[in-house]
C-alpha cells in the first residue's frame, strides 16, 4: 500500500511489484478450479485470452496515469472524462461494489483452502467459519492499524510468486502434452466465456494508477511497469494452468475446484506440496483481503468527498473512514457466505470488464490531452464489451439465477447513485480541474518522453 506524499519517488521495480501483487493476490488460488471446469484442457488458452483483454486495456491506463497522476486512479479518470453526471457516479459505485466482490472471492478462497485441512464431512461448516473469521479479523486489524499486515505485504507478494514459480518448475517436467491438445478443449465460445469469468484474476494491475503521483519519471517508469507486470502475470498464469491441467485429470481438479491449486501440487510434490500451496493460499488471500479492504474503504471515502456517495462516508474515527469500513465489511460478509464461487467470479469479472471498458472510453475521449491514439482505446473498449457479452451469454446458458444476480448488481450501482442524487441534491465536487497538479504532472511526463 502506498500512501500519498512518498518521501522517495517510486522506481520501476517497486511499481512493478505493486502491479504483480495486485494481480497475483488471491485470484489465481480462487479461480483456477473454476477455469478448468469451464475450459477443460484449454485452460491455458482461457488465461491467455483474459490476459489479452487486460493487456489491451493497459494502454489506456498507461496514458491516463502518465497524464493525470493522482491517488484517485480509476475514479479520477472516470470523473475527468465524464464529469459530475450520473454515468461517472454510477461507474464509481460499481467500482466500489466490484471491490466488495473481490473481497468476497478472497474470503471464499481463504475459507476453502483452510477447510481443506479438516475432515471432508466438516469442511462445509469450517469453510463458512473461516470465511467469516477472515473478514471480521482483518476488519478488526484495519480498525486497530491498517499497516499491521501492510508492512509484510512486499514479502508476502515475493513468497507467493516464489511458491508459484516452484510449483511450475517442479511440475513442468510431468506435464502430459496430450491432456492439453485441442481435442481436450471446450468449444470456442465456451472457451472465451471461461476466460472472461476468470478475468478478475487480472484486474489488480489498475492499482498502479493509484500510485502514479508518487512515481519518479512517470513518463518512463509507468509504461514499463504496467506492461512488465501484466506480461509477467499472463506468462505465470499460463504456466500454472499448463502444469495443473497437464499433471492432474480434469475430473479431480473439478472435484477439488475450491482449492484446486493445492490439489494439483499433490501428484508431483506429495502431501508436503499440498500443504505448502494451501498455506501460501491462506497467506495470499489474507494479504489480498487486507490490501483490497484498505483500498476499497479509501475509495469510498474519495467518492464521498467528491459528493457521489453519502457524506457519512467522509467521517473518520481514529483516523479511519469507519462507516465505509463497516459497510464494506458487512456487504462482503454476506456475499462471501451466500454466493458460490461461480456467482462471485461472474459478478467480479463483469463489473471490472464494464469498468475497464469505461476507462478505455475515457482514454479515447481524453486522447487530445494525453497524446494517445484514440482508436487503440476504442479497440480496448470494444474488446472489453465483447468479452462482457461472452460472459453474459455463458451465464444465461448455464444459470439464469446468476444472470439475475449480475443484473441486480448493475441496477444497484445506478440506483444507489440516482436515488442519492434525487433525495439529497448534494453538490458534486470534483477536485480534478485542468489546471491542477495532475495536469501539470502530465505535461512534465510528456516532456520526459520527448
Amino acid at each position: 500500500m502506498v500512501a500519498g506524499g512518498a518521501k522517495h519517488p517510486l522506481g520501476f521495480w517497486p511499481v512493478t511489484a505493486i502491479g504483480i501483487g495486485g494481480m497475483v493476490g488471491g485470484g489465481i488460488f480462487a479461480v483456477l478450479g473454476l477455469a478448468v471446469e469451464l475450459a477443460r484442457g484449454g485452460t491455458p488458452v482461457a488465461f491467455a485470452l483474459a490476459g489479452g483483454v487486460a493487456l489491451i486495456s493497459t494502454y489506456s491506463y498507461v496514458k491516463l496515469s502518465v497524464a493525470f497522476p493522482s491517488q484517485g486512479g480509476t475514479v479520477a479518470f472516470l470523473d475527468r472524462a465524464f464529469g459530475p453526471g450520473l454515468l461517472a457516479g454510477s461507474l464509481n459505485v460499481l467500482l466500489w461494489l466490484s471491490y466488495m466482490v473481490m473481497l468476497s472471492l478472497y474470503a471464499f478462497a481463504f475459507g476453502s483452502y483452510g477447510a481443506s485441512f479438516f475432515p471432508p464431512q466438516l469442511q462445509p461448516v469450517w469453510k463458512h467459519v473461516l470465511i467469516s473469521a477472515s473478514i471480521l479479523g482483518i476488519t478488526g486489524l484495519n480498525l486497530a492499524s491498517a499497516e499491521t499486515i501492510g508492512r509484510a505485504e512486499t514479502w508476502i507478494v515475493a513468497l507467493k510468486v516464489a511458491i508459484l514459480l516452484l510449483f511450475v518448475g517442479v511440475g513442468i517436467k510431468g506435464v502430459q502434452v496430450r491432456d492439453l491438445s485441442p481435442a481436450t478443449w471446450s468449444p470456442p465460445l465456451h472457451l472465451v466465456a471461461g476466460g472472461m469469468i476468470i478475468f478478475l484474476a487480472y484486474e489488480g494491475f489498475e492499482l498502479i494508477a493509484n500510485t502514479a503521483h508518487d512515481v519518479g519519471a512517470p513518463g518512463r517508469t509507468l509504461p514499463r511497469a504496467y506492461y512488465a507486470s501484466v506480461g509477467f502475470v499472463i506468462a505465470l498464469y499460463i504456466l500454472v494452468a499448463t502444469v495443473t491441467v497437464g499433471t492432474l485429470p480434469v475430473s479431480k481438479i473439478v472435484a477439488a475446484k475450491d482449492y484446486a491449486l493445492a490439489e494439483a501440487a499433490r501428484p508431483f510434490m506429495g502431501a508436503t506440496g499440498f500443504t505448502l500451496i494451501a498455506v501460501a493460499a491462506l497467506l495470499s488471500t489474507a494479504s489480498a483481503i487486507n490490501a483490497t479492504l484498505y483500498g476499497a474503504v479509501r475509495m469510498s471515502y474519495t467518492i464521498a468527498k467528491d459528493g457521489e456517495l453519502p457524506a457519512m462516508l467522509e467521517k473518520k474515527l481514529w483516523n479511519e473512514p469507519l462507516d465505509g469500513l463497516l459497510i464494506t465489511a458487512g456487504v462482503t460478509l454476506l456475499m462471501a457466505n451466500l454466493f458460490d464461487l461461480s456467482s462471485i467470479s461472474t459478478m467480479g469479472s463483469a463489473g471490472f470488464l464494464l469498468i475497464f471498458a469505461a476507462v478505455n472510453l475515457a482514454g479515447a475521449k481524453l486522447a487530445p490531452q494525453t497524446g494517445s491514439r484514440a482508436w487503440l482505446s476504442v479497440a480496448g473498449a470494444v474488446t472489453c464489451l465483447g468479452a462482457l457479452l461472452a460472459l453474459v451469454w455463458q451465464t444465461a446458458v448455464t444459470s439464469l439465477a446468476r444472470l439475475w444476480i449480475l443484473g441486480i448488481m448493475l441496477f444497484l450501482s445506478m440506483g444507489i447513485e440516482a436515488a442519492y442524487r434525487l433525495f439529497t441534491g448534494r453538490e458534486i465536487r470534483l477536485p480534478h480541474g485542468p489546471s491542477d497538479r495532475s495536469a501539470a504532472g502530465g505535461r512534465r511526463a510528456r516532456k520526459e518522453r520527448s
